[in-house]
Formats: C-alpha cells, structure tokens, sequence
C-alpha cells in the first residue's frame, strides 16, 4: 500500500504567541472574555476588568482560547483561592471570585439565558439560594491511578480536561467528615493487595454517618476485607464495596439515609450509594422549602412529582396532605420512594415507573391534576410539556439543572397559557460555574 507524506501540523508563532488583553466579561463557564485582533479571547481564570499576559492555545477563524500567563491589572473581586490544589485539581474553576460576585454573574448568566432561549418579556426578580460557600459537599467521586512498576498509589481529583490524577490529602468543598477520610483512607489502600483492582472511591456524609464505597472490579480478598472492616471501625464509618452498577457489600455499617424537612417533622430518606441525591444538603433544604411555598399544597389535592427520584419532593408535598404521585424511570428509585413512603407512614404517596420522555398515553396517573412538579436531568422536559393540556395544572414549579433548557421550556409553557411568576438561581455548587435554578409558573 502506497504511503503518501504529509506534513504535521506545528504550533505556530501565531498559536504560541503571547499577547495582552483585558477581559470585559465572564463566558458561561466562567473564563474571561476580551478581544484581540478582531476576535474574541476566552481566558479562563480571568475576571472582568482584569487585564493580563496571555499565551494563545488555540486559534480559529472567529474566536481563539489562551492560557492565562500573568495578571497585570487586578479586578477589586479577586480573591485568594483557600485550595492548594487549585490550580491543577479540575473541580472549581471560580475560587479566585469572590463568593458575592460569583452569585451576582451567575444571576447575569440566568437573565441572559432567559433573554435568549425564553420568549418571555420581563422576568421577576431573581432570588438566590445560597448556603455556605464551603464545606458544602456531601457527595464526591475520587479518582484512583496505580503505578504497578513503581508500586504507587494516588488518589484525587482529575485534571482539567485530563485524565490524570491530581493528588490531594483534603478538600475545602467537601464536608469536614468526608476532607478528614482522603488522607488515612489513601494510606491505607495502598496497602491491599486488591489495591490494583481498584476503581473510584466515593465519599458520602449521610445522616447516618460517613460512607465509603470502594469500586472493584475483581472480588476482594479475605485478608482486604479484614483491613477494610479494621479500617471503616477505625475511621467510625461505613464501607462498601460495589462490584456491579447496583451491587453493594457492606463491610461495615448499612443503607445510609439523610434527612429532610416535612411540613411537620424531619421525613428519613434512605437511599443506595449509587442513587442520585443532591450534594448539597443545606441548598436542597432551602430548595424544598422554596417549592413547598411556592406550591402551597393543601389537604386532598392532587399533585404530580415527575422525575420524583426517591421522593425528595413527594414525600414533604405528601406530609403536607397532598395526594402526590411521583413518577420516575429508574425501577430501583421507585422502589425505593414507595419504601421510603412507607416508612414514613405517607399512604397518600403513590409512585410509578415510566419513560417521561416516551409515549405516555397510556399512563393511569396522566390526568387532571392541581398542580405540578418537574426535575427533569439536563435534557430538559420539551416533550413531556406536551401533556400540559391534559395535566391542567394551575401551577407548575419547574427544578432545573440546566438553566438554558429551562429558559428553553419556558416558551412551552408561555405558549400554553402559563407566565413566569417567581424565578430562583440554586446555588447548589459554589466556587464553580455550575447554576442551577428553579421556576413558578402560574396559569394566566
């Protein structure tokens, strides 16, 4: 076979020239914007106002991304980062803001994407949910890496769009219960003999205590499971070894479970290690709160909760003396929620199973109701917003954590008779870009 030369690529001047610029604004994802040469420049770790050395890392006909070199001219908003790791950890990417101004953009980033997904002409006031800044995390994923030749382990954070494993003894985000495990529990993982058979750890604080959950893919040893236990009695907590996408030994402990407030005491939810959950556990309070008042469920009326999970929502609608009927796709989350329910003593919590992005004709709880419930995943809910005629609900609280796709959903419900009453940023992930939000929409 004929081999023809082709000559590769190289990093030009163009590409690896340094430049200054000064940022006029923030990009979605946090990174300054500034022009140069006719184009735009994206530079993360920049703020607006901030002039500064640059390097471009790539160039394109109409925009081009550097790395920043060196601040020249300070904005008054930057602050210290109180993270090590900081610079090379791929987790926050906003500690240099500081925490007032990483809200204020965060609400313009949501007013500017209702201003251009939305067909809605005047939005209320934003109101921010917010909790601590840090030590907020009740839920993290660390990354393990082995060197079998030179018999090392290492266990953190990736690296920013990079698979390598950024090391780290604590994390200022995470809870103080979770921070205190990295650095015993790495000591003593290096130390299994299963230790090259190792996935990810996970980390929960649940209200029952903390929970590790060690990803294997190989059993674990009689003698590994001897240390593990040793060690979850040692740390005082929980510890499970996960093998298949739902498949749990617990070696010490049992199913973990939070917390959350009813209309009328605390309701337990429990869950499994690979559920979803909201990592943020003083915002989802505040969040729950938020849509309780908003909805104002009274005794015998008829709620819909779709994307109900494990009942985050159904169960304080519920204990309010709503009939609620949760609707969700995944089997073992359903399953769960009617547990939960059960548990809770709430016989008005009904739960279903189904595909809310498939055919729903069929569905028994796909009738009128008073009001509705969405927490749709980032896709958003633009074809499930087709049943709105049928539901007939007088209010819809829409939960979203993808705001663009909530604006988006938004000219769905305006072209059903619905208007935009009360609208809320969640700052569920503090110190990072990430928004999410929260809607009322009451029928005109």
């Amino acid at each position: 076979m004929a081999q023809f030369f082709k000559a590769k690529p190289k990093t030009s001047a163009v590409t690896a020239k340094k430049i200054q610029v000064m940022a006029h604004s923030l990009d979605h994802l946090g990174a300054g914007v500034a022009q140069s040469g006719g184009k735009v420049v994206f530079v993360p770790g920049l703020l607006a106002q901030e002039t500064a050395e640059v390097r471009i890392t790539e160039d394109k006909k109409q925009y081009a991304r550097a790395q920043l070199l060196k601040v020249l001219q300070t904005s008054p908003q930057r602050c210290q980062p109180v993270c090590a790791h900081y610079r090379q950890c791929g987790g926050c990417d906003l500690q240099h803001l500081q925490v007032d101004a990483q809200r204020q953009y965060k609400q313009q980033v949501l007013t500017e994407l209702f201003q251009k997904f939305s067909d809605i002409d005047g939005l209320p006031p934003i109101e921010v949910l917010s909790d601590s800044a840090l030590a907020y995390r009740r839920k993290a994923r660390l990354a393990t890496w082995y060197d079998k030749a030179n018999k090392r382990f290492s266990m953190g954070f990736r690296a920013k769009d990079s698979n390598k494993v950024i090391a780290v003894e604590s994390c200022p985000v995470l809870m103080p219960a979770l921070s205190a495990l990295i650095k015993p529990l790495a000591a003593s993982l290096a130390q299994l003999q299963s230790v090259g058979h190792l996935g990810h750890v996970e980390l929960i604080a649940a209200d029952s205590g903390p929970l590790v959950v060690l990803r294997m893919t190989k059993t674990v040893a009689d003698k590994d499971r001897r240390r593990l236990s040793e060690l979850a009695n040692r740390l005082n907590c929980h510890l499970a070894l996960q093998y298949g996408d739902d498949e749990y030994e617990y070696l010490a402990g049992q199913q973990p479970f939070y917390l959350c407030a009813g209309a009328k005491r605390q309701l337990t939810l429990h869950f499994n290690p690979g559920n979803f959950i909201q990592v943020n556990g003083g915002v989802n309070q505040l969040m729950l709160a938020k849509a309780l008042q908003w909805l104002a469920p009274k005794p015998g009326e008829r709620i819909l909760d779709l994307f109900c999970g494990m009942g985050n929502f159904s169960l304080p609608l519920a204990d309010c003396g709503a009939n609620v009927t949760g609707v969700e796709g995944v089997v073992q989350l359903v399953e769960q929620a009617r547990r939960n329910a059960m548990a809770a003593g709430l016989a008005n919590a009904t739960f279903y199973c189904a595909d809310l992005n498939g055919e729903l004709h069929t569905q028994p709880w796909l009738h009128k109701v008073d009001k509705l419930l969405l927490d749709p995943s980032r896709a958003g809910a633009w074809e499930l917003l087709a049943q709105l005629p049928r539901l007939a609900p007088e209010a819809v609280v829409y939960v979203s954590c993808n705001p663009a796709n909530l604006a988006r959903d938004s000219a769905r419900l305006s072209a059903e008779g619905y208007q935009l009453s009360q609208l809320a940023l969640l700052d569920m992930f503090p110190q990072t870009h990430h928004i999410e939000a929260m809607a009322l929409f009451t029928r005109k």
